[in-house]
Protein backbone atom coordinates (compact mmCIF):
# COMPACT_ATOMS: atom_id res chain seq x y z
CA UNK A 1 0.00 0.00 0.00
CA UNK A 2 1.14 3.49 -0.85
CA UNK A 3 1.74 5.97 1.82
CA UNK A 4 -1.29 8.14 -0.22
CA UNK A 5 -3.48 4.97 0.24
CA UNK A 6 -2.50 4.94 4.00
CA UNK A 7 -2.51 8.92 4.39
CA UNK A 8 -6.71 8.57 3.02
CA UNK A 9 -7.18 5.49 4.73
CA UNK A 10 -6.28 7.12 7.90
CA UNK A 11 -7.80 10.14 7.60
CA UNK A 12 -11.43 8.26 6.53
CA UNK A 13 -11.43 6.20 9.95
CA UNK A 14 -10.81 9.38 11.63
CA UNK A 15 -14.05 11.32 9.77
CA UNK A 16 -15.86 7.64 10.21
CA UNK A 17 -15.64 8.34 14.16
CA UNK A 18 -16.85 12.13 14.55
CA UNK A 19 -20.08 12.83 16.13
CA UNK A 20 -22.77 13.57 13.61
CA UNK A 21 -25.92 15.12 14.22
CA UNK A 22 -28.55 13.58 15.38
CA UNK A 23 -30.87 14.62 11.89
CA UNK A 24 -29.23 13.36 8.78
CA UNK A 25 -30.37 15.53 5.68
CA UNK A 26 -29.56 14.35 2.00
CA UNK A 27 -27.51 16.86 1.44
CA UNK A 28 -25.54 16.56 4.09
CA UNK A 29 -25.31 12.72 3.47
CA UNK A 30 -24.17 13.32 -0.04
CA UNK A 31 -21.59 15.78 1.09
CA UNK A 32 -20.01 12.95 3.80
CA UNK A 33 -20.43 10.25 1.08
CA UNK A 34 -18.29 12.80 -1.14
CA UNK A 35 -15.96 12.70 1.17
CA UNK A 36 -15.17 9.84 2.52
CA UNK A 37 -17.08 7.08 0.56
CA UNK A 38 -14.71 4.86 -1.30
CA UNK A 39 -16.50 5.62 -4.43
CA UNK A 40 -15.02 9.05 -3.50
CA UNK A 41 -11.45 8.12 -2.56
CA UNK A 42 -11.56 5.68 -5.57
CA UNK A 43 -12.43 8.93 -7.77
CA UNK A 44 -9.91 10.68 -6.01
CA UNK A 45 -6.80 8.44 -6.74
CA UNK A 46 -7.90 8.31 -10.33
CA UNK A 47 -7.89 11.55 -10.82
CA UNK A 48 -4.38 11.65 -9.30
CA UNK A 49 -3.24 9.04 -11.61
CA UNK A 50 -4.41 11.05 -14.83
CA UNK A 51 -2.82 14.27 -13.54
CA UNK A 52 0.88 12.86 -12.60
CA UNK A 53 0.40 10.91 -16.53
CA UNK A 54 -0.45 14.67 -17.70
CA UNK A 55 2.41 15.88 -16.03
CA UNK A 56 5.06 13.21 -17.05
CA UNK A 57 4.20 14.29 -20.78
CA UNK A 58 4.85 18.31 -19.87
CA UNK A 59 7.90 17.24 -19.02
CA UNK A 60 8.93 15.18 -22.00
CA UNK A 61 8.66 18.61 -23.40
CA UNK A 62 11.37 20.45 -21.12
CA UNK A 63 15.46 20.06 -21.42
CA UNK A 64 16.43 16.50 -19.61
CA UNK A 65 19.69 16.53 -17.95
CA UNK A 66 21.25 13.33 -17.66
CA UNK A 67 24.50 11.75 -16.02
CA UNK A 68 25.84 8.17 -17.30
CA UNK A 69 28.65 6.49 -16.57
CA UNK A 70 30.57 2.85 -16.84
CA UNK A 71 33.14 2.44 -13.42
CA UNK A 72 35.65 0.26 -13.02
CA UNK A 73 35.41 -2.22 -16.00
CA UNK A 74 38.21 -4.50 -14.98
CA UNK A 75 39.18 -7.40 -18.35
CA UNK A 76 41.51 -9.23 -17.61
CA UNK A 77 41.48 -12.36 -20.56
CA UNK A 78 42.91 -13.29 -23.31
CA UNK A 79 41.77 -11.41 -26.51
CA UNK A 80 42.36 -11.98 -30.04
CA UNK A 81 44.97 -10.22 -32.04
CA UNK A 82 45.65 -9.67 -35.54
CA UNK A 83 49.56 -9.72 -37.41
CA UNK A 84 48.96 -6.93 -40.00
CA UNK A 85 52.25 -8.02 -41.50
CA UNK A 86 50.94 -11.39 -42.51
CA UNK A 87 47.06 -12.32 -40.89
CA UNK A 88 48.49 -13.97 -38.53
CA UNK A 89 46.23 -14.69 -35.70
CA UNK A 90 46.77 -15.51 -31.78
CA UNK A 91 45.74 -14.33 -28.66
CA UNK A 92 47.46 -12.19 -25.81
CA UNK A 93 46.75 -11.73 -22.22
CA UNK A 94 44.57 -8.20 -21.95
CA UNK A 95 44.80 -6.94 -18.61
CA UNK A 96 43.23 -3.44 -18.36
CA UNK A 97 40.18 -1.11 -16.80
CA UNK A 98 38.11 1.54 -18.46
CA UNK A 99 36.11 4.22 -17.11
CA UNK A 100 33.57 6.26 -18.93
CA UNK A 101 31.36 9.61 -17.91
CA UNK A 102 29.17 11.11 -19.74
CA UNK A 103 26.75 13.99 -19.06
CA UNK A 104 23.92 15.48 -21.51
CA UNK A 105 21.29 17.64 -21.86
CA UNK A 106 18.67 16.35 -24.18
CA UNK A 107 15.83 18.55 -25.21
CA UNK A 108 12.96 16.61 -27.90
CA UNK A 109 11.32 19.20 -30.80
CA UNK A 110 8.09 18.76 -30.94
CA UNK A 111 7.26 20.50 -33.86
CA UNK A 112 9.88 18.66 -36.03
CA UNK A 113 10.16 15.09 -33.84
CA UNK A 114 13.83 15.34 -33.73
CA UNK A 115 16.24 15.86 -30.74
CA UNK A 116 18.85 17.88 -29.40
CA UNK A 117 21.44 16.94 -27.36
CA UNK A 118 24.51 18.91 -25.63
CA UNK A 119 27.20 16.41 -24.47
CA UNK A 120 30.61 15.87 -22.44
CA UNK A 121 32.39 12.68 -22.51
CA UNK A 122 35.45 11.36 -20.83
CA UNK A 123 36.82 7.74 -21.45
CA UNK A 124 40.15 6.74 -20.04
CA UNK A 125 41.44 3.22 -19.99
CA UNK A 126 44.23 1.59 -18.31
CA UNK A 127 46.58 -1.05 -19.23
CA UNK A 128 48.32 -2.13 -16.46
CA UNK A 129 50.48 -4.82 -18.44
CA UNK A 130 52.13 -1.91 -20.06
CA UNK A 131 51.65 0.61 -17.62
CA UNK A 132 49.74 3.01 -19.63
CA UNK A 133 47.01 5.47 -19.70
CA UNK A 134 44.96 6.56 -22.11
CA UNK A 135 42.29 9.66 -22.00
CA UNK A 136 39.84 10.60 -24.38
CA UNK A 137 37.57 13.59 -24.07
CA UNK A 138 35.00 15.55 -25.70
CA UNK A 139 34.30 18.32 -24.12
CA UNK A 140 31.55 19.33 -25.95
CA UNK A 141 29.44 17.96 -28.70
CA UNK A 142 26.31 18.92 -30.28
CA UNK A 143 24.23 16.07 -31.53
CA UNK A 144 20.46 16.58 -33.27
CA UNK A 145 19.10 13.50 -34.94
CA UNK A 146 15.88 14.55 -36.94
CA UNK A 147 13.65 11.57 -38.63
CA UNK A 148 12.04 12.45 -42.02
CA UNK A 149 8.84 11.79 -43.07
CA UNK A 150 8.73 9.44 -40.02
CA UNK A 151 5.78 9.01 -37.24
CA UNK A 152 5.58 12.36 -34.28
CA UNK A 153 4.42 10.24 -31.10
CA UNK A 154 4.41 13.83 -29.49
CA UNK A 155 2.96 15.85 -31.37
CA UNK A 156 0.18 13.33 -31.68
CA UNK A 157 0.56 13.66 -27.63
CA UNK A 158 0.56 17.28 -27.40
CA UNK A 159 -2.96 17.13 -29.29
CA UNK A 160 -4.27 14.97 -26.92
CA UNK A 161 -2.63 15.15 -23.25
CA UNK A 162 -4.44 18.67 -22.19
CA UNK A 163 -7.64 16.82 -23.35
CA UNK A 164 -7.47 13.76 -21.65
CA UNK A 165 -6.21 16.23 -18.69
CA UNK A 166 -9.29 18.47 -18.81
CA UNK A 167 -11.29 15.07 -18.96
CA UNK A 168 -9.93 13.44 -16.23
CA UNK A 169 -11.59 16.75 -14.53
CA UNK A 170 -14.61 16.56 -15.77
CA UNK A 171 -14.82 12.97 -15.14
CA UNK A 172 -13.96 13.40 -11.36
CA UNK A 173 -17.04 15.93 -11.03
CA UNK A 174 -19.03 12.69 -12.77
CA UNK A 175 -18.12 10.57 -10.79
CA UNK A 176 -18.80 13.08 -7.56
CA UNK A 177 -22.47 13.39 -9.03
CA UNK A 178 -22.55 9.64 -9.17
CA UNK A 179 -21.74 9.17 -5.77
CA UNK A 180 -24.72 11.46 -5.04
CA UNK A 181 -27.02 9.61 -6.86
CA UNK A 182 -25.81 6.11 -5.09
CA UNK A 183 -26.83 8.43 -1.86
CA UNK A 184 -30.14 9.04 -3.19
CA UNK A 185 -30.92 5.68 -3.69
CA UNK A 186 -29.73 4.46 -0.23
CA UNK A 187 -31.32 7.29 1.45
CA UNK A 188 -34.79 6.65 0.05
CA UNK A 189 -34.59 2.61 0.59
CA UNK A 190 -33.85 4.07 4.35
CA UNK A 191 -36.91 6.28 4.40
CA UNK A 192 -39.42 3.58 2.39
CA UNK A 193 -38.32 0.46 4.95
CA UNK A 194 -38.43 2.98 7.66
CA UNK A 195 -42.23 4.66 6.61
CA UNK A 196 -42.94 0.75 6.00
CA UNK A 197 -41.57 0.20 9.71
CA UNK A 198 -43.59 3.17 11.23
CA UNK A 199 -47.29 2.25 9.02
CA UNK A 200 -46.86 -1.50 10.10
CA UNK A 201 -46.25 -0.25 14.45
CA UNK A 202 -49.26 1.73 13.40
CA UNK A 203 -51.84 -0.54 11.85
CA UNK A 204 -50.59 -3.57 14.46
CA UNK A 205 -51.42 -0.57 17.09
CA UNK A 206 -54.94 -0.30 15.14
CA UNK A 207 -55.52 -3.89 14.80
CA UNK A 208 -55.12 -4.50 18.61
CA UNK A 209 -57.42 -1.61 19.58
CA UNK A 210 -60.10 -3.16 16.54
CA UNK A 211 -59.74 -6.52 17.34
CA UNK A 212 -60.79 -5.95 21.12
CA UNK A 213 -63.75 -4.24 19.98
CA UNK A 214 -64.52 -7.40 17.29
CA UNK A 215 -64.84 -9.54 20.19
CA UNK A 216 -66.95 -7.24 22.21
CA UNK A 217 -69.43 -7.24 18.98
CA UNK A 218 -69.27 -10.59 18.52
CA UNK A 219 -70.42 -11.01 21.94
CA UNK A 220 -73.42 -8.84 20.97
CA UNK A 221 -73.87 -10.84 18.07
CA UNK A 222 -73.05 -7.65 15.39
CA UNK A 223 -70.35 -9.40 13.66
CA UNK A 224 -70.00 -13.03 12.53
CA UNK A 225 -67.55 -15.67 13.92
CA UNK A 226 -65.53 -15.25 10.68
CA UNK A 227 -65.44 -11.72 10.45
CA UNK A 228 -63.53 -12.06 14.07
CA UNK A 229 -61.35 -14.57 12.43
CA UNK A 230 -60.71 -12.29 9.96
CA UNK A 231 -59.60 -9.43 12.24
CA UNK A 232 -57.30 -11.82 14.19
CA UNK A 233 -55.56 -13.37 11.39
CA UNK A 234 -54.81 -9.47 10.17
CA UNK A 235 -53.55 -9.25 13.67
CA UNK A 236 -50.80 -12.18 13.52
CA UNK A 237 -49.86 -10.45 9.79
CA UNK A 238 -49.27 -7.28 11.40
CA UNK A 239 -47.64 -8.72 14.12
CA UNK A 240 -45.34 -10.46 11.67
CA UNK A 241 -45.02 -7.59 9.32
CA UNK A 242 -43.56 -5.52 12.62
CA UNK A 243 -41.08 -7.82 12.93
CA UNK A 244 -39.82 -8.02 9.14
CA UNK A 245 -39.90 -4.62 8.55
CA UNK A 246 -38.10 -3.69 11.48
CA UNK A 247 -35.24 -6.30 9.73
CA UNK A 248 -35.37 -4.81 6.52
CA UNK A 249 -34.86 -1.00 8.38
CA UNK A 250 -31.61 -2.14 10.18
CA UNK A 251 -30.61 -3.70 6.70
CA UNK A 252 -31.34 -0.51 4.67
CA UNK A 253 -29.39 1.99 7.63
CA UNK A 254 -26.93 -0.41 7.75
CA UNK A 255 -25.95 -0.52 3.80
CA UNK A 256 -26.89 3.60 3.75
CA UNK A 257 -24.14 3.84 6.60
CA UNK A 258 -21.45 1.76 5.80
CA UNK A 259 -21.37 3.57 2.20
CA UNK A 260 -21.23 7.02 3.99
CA UNK A 261 -18.59 4.87 6.43
CA UNK A 262 -20.35 6.17 9.34
CA UNK A 263 -19.98 3.76 12.15
CA UNK A 264 -22.29 5.00 15.05
CA UNK A 265 -25.25 5.85 13.50
CA UNK A 266 -27.95 4.23 16.15
CA UNK A 267 -29.18 7.69 16.90
CA UNK A 268 -29.15 9.05 14.25
CA UNK A 269 -32.87 9.54 11.82
CA UNK A 270 -33.12 10.68 8.77
CA UNK A 271 -34.91 13.74 7.73
CA UNK A 272 -36.72 13.22 4.64
CA UNK A 273 -35.99 16.07 1.75
CA UNK A 274 -39.94 16.47 1.30
CA UNK A 275 -39.87 20.45 -0.02
CA UNK A 276 -39.64 20.12 -3.66
CA UNK A 277 -37.53 23.07 -5.66
CA UNK A 278 -39.47 24.94 -8.19
CA UNK A 279 -37.15 24.25 -10.95
CA UNK A 280 -37.98 23.55 -14.82
CA UNK A 281 -35.25 23.25 -17.40
CA UNK A 282 -35.11 24.07 -20.47
CA UNK A 283 -34.09 21.45 -23.61
CA UNK A 284 -31.81 23.81 -25.17
CA UNK A 285 -29.86 24.82 -21.92
CA UNK A 286 -29.22 21.99 -20.85
CA UNK A 287 -28.07 20.44 -23.84
CA UNK A 288 -25.47 23.69 -23.92
CA UNK A 289 -24.25 22.85 -20.76
CA UNK A 290 -23.68 18.97 -21.68
CA UNK A 291 -21.71 20.08 -24.35
CA UNK A 292 -20.03 23.05 -22.51
CA UNK A 293 -19.64 20.63 -19.44
CA UNK A 294 -19.25 16.98 -19.53
CA UNK A 295 -16.97 14.47 -20.95
CA UNK A 296 -19.32 13.17 -24.00
CA UNK A 297 -17.50 15.74 -26.23
CA UNK A 298 -14.23 16.02 -24.79
CA UNK A 299 -14.22 11.97 -25.05
CA UNK A 300 -15.29 11.75 -29.02
CA UNK A 301 -12.57 14.32 -29.44
CA UNK A 302 -9.96 11.96 -27.75
CA UNK A 303 -11.18 8.98 -29.66
CA UNK A 304 -11.09 10.30 -32.88
CA UNK A 305 -7.66 12.11 -32.80
CA UNK A 306 -6.49 8.52 -31.69
CA UNK A 307 -7.92 7.16 -34.50
CA UNK A 308 -6.12 9.76 -36.53
CA UNK A 309 -3.26 8.94 -34.93
CA UNK A 310 -3.00 5.48 -36.16
CA UNK A 311 -3.54 6.39 -39.68
CA UNK A 312 -0.49 9.02 -39.55
CA UNK A 313 1.37 6.16 -38.16
CA UNK A 314 0.39 3.62 -40.79
CA UNK A 315 1.51 6.65 -43.65
CA UNK A 316 4.73 7.59 -41.64
CA UNK A 317 5.75 3.90 -41.82
CA UNK A 318 4.99 3.11 -45.68
CA UNK A 319 7.33 3.76 -48.12
CA UNK A 320 10.83 5.76 -47.94
CA UNK A 321 12.35 6.04 -44.22
CA UNK A 322 15.05 8.53 -43.77
CA UNK A 323 16.89 10.29 -40.42
CA UNK A 324 19.49 12.81 -40.39
CA UNK A 325 21.91 12.47 -37.88
CA UNK A 326 24.51 15.42 -37.33
CA UNK A 327 27.17 16.24 -34.75
CA UNK A 328 29.02 19.03 -33.88
CA UNK A 329 32.40 19.27 -31.85
CA UNK A 330 35.93 18.59 -30.08
CA UNK A 331 37.72 15.77 -29.26
CA UNK A 332 41.15 14.52 -28.06
CA UNK A 333 42.77 11.70 -27.03
CA UNK A 334 46.44 11.56 -24.55
CA UNK A 335 48.00 9.73 -22.60
CA UNK A 336 47.82 12.37 -19.29
CA UNK A 337 44.28 14.07 -18.04
CA UNK A 338 45.08 17.49 -18.67
CA UNK A 339 46.59 17.01 -22.01
CA UNK A 340 43.34 15.61 -23.18
CA UNK A 341 41.50 19.19 -22.63
CA UNK A 342 44.03 21.05 -24.72
CA UNK A 343 44.60 21.57 -28.46
CA UNK A 344 41.03 19.87 -29.21
CA UNK A 345 40.08 18.68 -32.51
CA UNK A 346 37.04 19.34 -34.35
CA UNK A 347 34.57 16.71 -34.93
CA UNK A 348 32.12 17.00 -37.55
CA UNK A 349 29.79 14.51 -38.33
CA UNK A 350 26.48 14.58 -40.66
CA UNK A 351 25.03 11.85 -42.81
CA UNK A 352 21.75 10.01 -43.59
CA UNK A 353 19.90 7.06 -42.64
CA UNK A 354 17.74 5.48 -45.75
CA UNK A 355 15.27 2.84 -45.78
CA UNK A 356 12.98 1.39 -48.25
CA UNK A 357 11.10 -1.19 -48.43
CA UNK A 358 11.20 -2.51 -52.24
CA UNK A 359 8.46 -4.83 -52.21
CA UNK A 360 6.47 -5.77 -49.13
CA UNK A 361 3.36 -7.87 -50.25
CA UNK A 362 1.35 -4.91 -49.76
CA UNK A 363 1.93 -5.17 -45.99
CA UNK A 364 2.07 -1.36 -45.32
CA UNK A 365 -0.94 -0.36 -48.11
CA UNK A 366 -3.17 -2.62 -46.15
CA UNK A 367 -2.27 -1.42 -42.79
CA UNK A 368 -2.58 2.08 -44.32
CA UNK A 369 -6.26 0.93 -45.47
CA UNK A 370 -7.34 -1.10 -42.06
CA UNK A 371 -6.11 2.87 -40.28
CA UNK A 372 -8.65 4.48 -42.53
CA UNK A 373 -11.37 1.65 -42.48
CA UNK A 374 -10.84 1.80 -38.57
CA UNK A 375 -11.23 5.56 -38.76
CA UNK A 376 -14.59 5.82 -40.86
CA UNK A 377 -16.01 3.40 -38.55
CA UNK A 378 -15.19 5.33 -35.54
CA UNK A 379 -16.55 8.65 -36.94
CA UNK A 380 -19.59 6.67 -37.69
CA UNK A 381 -20.05 5.32 -34.23
CA UNK A 382 -19.16 8.76 -32.90
CA UNK A 383 -22.00 10.19 -34.99
CA UNK A 384 -24.29 7.42 -33.94
CA UNK A 385 -23.43 7.67 -29.91
CA UNK A 386 -23.89 11.91 -30.44
CA UNK A 387 -27.71 11.00 -31.51
CA UNK A 388 -28.24 8.55 -28.88
CA UNK A 389 -26.58 11.16 -25.95
CA UNK A 390 -28.66 13.67 -27.50
CA UNK A 391 -31.98 11.99 -27.68
CA UNK A 392 -31.05 10.48 -23.86
CA UNK A 393 -30.58 13.97 -22.66
CA UNK A 394 -34.24 15.60 -23.96
CA UNK A 395 -35.96 12.20 -22.32
CA UNK A 396 -34.17 13.21 -19.49
CA UNK A 397 -35.55 16.88 -19.28
CA UNK A 398 -38.83 15.72 -20.27
CA UNK A 399 -39.13 13.32 -17.17
CA UNK A 400 -37.42 15.62 -15.06
CA UNK A 401 -39.54 18.36 -15.85
CA UNK A 402 -42.52 16.01 -14.79
CA UNK A 403 -41.43 14.85 -11.43
CA UNK A 404 -42.52 17.92 -9.82
CA UNK A 405 -46.10 17.43 -10.74
CA UNK A 406 -45.69 13.93 -10.15
CA UNK A 407 -44.85 14.45 -6.34
CA UNK A 408 -47.58 16.67 -6.00
CA UNK A 409 -49.93 14.66 -6.87
CA UNK A 410 -48.77 11.49 -5.05
CA UNK A 411 -48.63 13.32 -2.01
CA UNK A 412 -52.54 14.81 -2.33
CA UNK A 413 -52.89 10.95 -3.14
CA UNK A 414 -51.53 10.18 0.12
CA UNK A 415 -53.35 12.50 2.43
CA UNK A 416 -56.41 11.29 0.81
CA UNK A 417 -56.00 7.64 1.06
CA UNK A 418 -54.87 8.34 5.12
CA UNK A 419 -57.94 10.13 5.26
CA UNK A 420 -60.26 7.56 4.11
CA UNK A 421 -58.75 5.25 5.88
CA UNK A 422 -58.95 6.67 9.23
CA UNK A 423 -62.77 7.30 8.01
CA UNK A 424 -63.30 3.62 7.29
CA UNK A 425 -61.55 2.77 10.34
CA UNK A 426 -64.31 5.18 12.68
CA UNK A 427 -67.12 3.50 10.61
CA UNK A 428 -65.51 -0.16 11.41
CA UNK A 429 -65.87 1.01 14.99
CA UNK A 430 -69.90 1.52 14.89
CA UNK A 431 -69.97 -1.48 12.68
CA UNK A 432 -70.89 0.48 9.69
CA UNK A 433 -68.18 -1.67 7.30
CA UNK A 434 -66.78 -4.69 7.66
CA UNK A 435 -63.27 -6.05 8.06
CA UNK A 436 -62.79 -6.08 4.16
CA UNK A 437 -63.57 -2.58 3.50
CA UNK A 438 -60.93 -1.78 6.29
CA UNK A 439 -58.09 -3.87 4.93
CA UNK A 440 -58.93 -2.33 1.64
CA UNK A 441 -58.68 1.04 2.90
CA UNK A 442 -55.58 0.43 4.55
CA UNK A 443 -53.50 -0.96 1.46
CA UNK A 444 -54.54 2.03 -0.25
CA UNK A 445 -53.15 4.42 2.48
CA UNK A 446 -49.75 2.03 2.53
CA UNK A 447 -50.02 2.47 -1.42
CA UNK A 448 -50.57 5.89 -1.51
CA UNK A 449 -47.20 6.58 1.09
CA UNK A 450 -44.95 4.01 -0.81
CA UNK A 451 -45.82 5.61 -3.95
CA UNK A 452 -44.73 9.02 -2.80
CA UNK A 453 -41.35 7.93 -1.59
CA UNK A 454 -41.26 6.61 -5.25
CA UNK A 455 -41.58 9.40 -6.87
CA UNK A 456 -39.82 11.21 -4.62
CA UNK A 457 -36.62 9.31 -4.91
CA UNK A 458 -37.34 9.33 -8.47
CA UNK A 459 -37.54 13.32 -8.70
CA UNK A 460 -34.23 13.46 -6.90
CA UNK A 461 -32.15 10.68 -8.89
CA UNK A 462 -32.98 12.69 -12.05
CA UNK A 463 -31.79 15.64 -10.53
CA UNK A 464 -28.82 14.68 -9.35
CA UNK A 465 -28.25 12.35 -12.87
CA UNK A 466 -28.62 15.79 -14.86
CA UNK A 467 -26.15 17.85 -12.49
CA UNK A 468 -23.96 14.53 -13.63
CA UNK A 469 -24.59 15.23 -17.04
CA UNK A 470 -24.47 18.76 -17.59
CA UNK A 471 -22.11 19.29 -14.40
CA UNK A 472 -24.36 22.49 -13.47
CA UNK A 473 -25.84 22.96 -10.21
CA UNK A 474 -30.17 24.22 -11.33
CA UNK A 475 -31.03 24.98 -8.54
CA UNK A 476 -28.44 27.59 -7.15
CA UNK A 477 -27.27 28.53 -10.81
CA UNK A 478 -23.37 27.81 -11.46
CA UNK A 479 -21.16 25.20 -12.85
CA UNK A 480 -19.55 22.54 -10.58
CA UNK A 481 -16.84 22.72 -10.29
CA UNK A 482 -13.70 22.06 -7.39
CA UNK A 483 -10.31 23.29 -6.58
CA UNK A 484 -8.03 20.74 -8.30
CA UNK A 485 -5.16 22.54 -7.08
CA UNK A 486 -5.80 21.94 -3.49
CA UNK A 487 -7.10 18.26 -4.37
CA UNK A 488 -3.16 17.82 -5.50
CA UNK A 489 -1.75 18.73 -2.67
CA UNK A 490 -3.74 16.34 -0.13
Amino acid sequence: MSIYNIYYTIVFLFIGMKVFPQRLTLPSAIQTAQQQSYDAMVARLSFMSQYWSYRSFKAELLPAVNLSGNLLQFDRSMVEARNFDDGRISYVENNSMTNSLSLSVDQNIVALGGKLSVQSYLYRLDQFSYDSKIYNSRPIRLRYTQPIRAYNSLKWQKKTAPLRYENAKRAYLESMEGVAIQVVGLFFNVLSAQSTYQQSVSTLKDRQYLFEIAKKRFDLGTITKSELLQLELSLLNAQVDVKNNELTLKNQKFRLFSYLRIFNYENIELTPPYTIPDVIVSADEVMGKAMANSTHTLQQQITRLESEKLVAQAKANKGIQVQLSSELGFNRTANHFREAYRNLKDNEIVGLTVSLPIFDWGVSKGRVKMAEADLEVTKTQLEQAHEAYIQDLQTSVFQFNMQSGQCKNALRAQDIAGERYEITKRRFETGAVTVTDLNTAQQESESARAQYIRLLQTYWTDYYTLRKTTLYDWIHRYDLDVDFDELIKQ
